[in-house]
């Protein structure tokens, strides 16, 4: 008689691992587990869990937490605009940007770049990003129309 083909050989390795497993799950879920809190023990963490669940783990919580951990965080101070986002006349962003005239397209490039890394609206604080926009709008428009001009010379 000749012996298993692979395929039969790959089938009955399969069937004894899952016949492990299965009998791994059995022994575990008769083992006794020990319970504690889970993530959602701080409040309403977990997206399964009910509206009402939610709120008796957070009522909870803080009913057996310690007075010091009821008193409420201080309130942040507010931001302060940076005194670069506050120039946004084109004279202005034209002296900081520093266009001499003399300029290569790879220094214009440059002076984009390193303007972008100081200016750019997703690195300031929401309140000023309106500011920083105006100010890369600007300095764009200058740093296109000086690359524009070396183009044409």
């Amino acid at each position: 008689m000749f012996g298993m083909s692979v395929f039969q050989s790959v089938l009955e390795r399969l069937k004894t691992e899952e016949d492990a497993e299965a009998e791994l799950r059995d022994e575990q879920s008769t083992a006794p587990s020990i319970r504690g809190l889970n993530a959602g023990f701080v409040g309403n963490l977990a997206v399964s869990a009910g509206l009402a669940d939610s709120r008796a783990v957070q009522r909870a919580y803080f009913d057996t937490a310690g007075d010091d951990m009821l008193v409420p965080p201080k309130p942040l101070p507010a931001p302060v605009i940076p005194d670069h986002l506050s120039r946004v006349r084109p004279e202005e962003i034209a002296t900081d940007l520093g266009i001499t005239g003399t300029e290569s397209q790879q220094s214009l490039a440059d002076k984009r770049r390193t303007f972008a890394a100081d200016n750019h609206p997703d690195r300031h604080h929401p309140d000023f990003r309106a500011n920083a926009t105006i100010r890369m709008k600007i300095a764009n428009m200058l740093i296109d129309e000086a690359q524009r001009r070396l183009r044409i010379a």
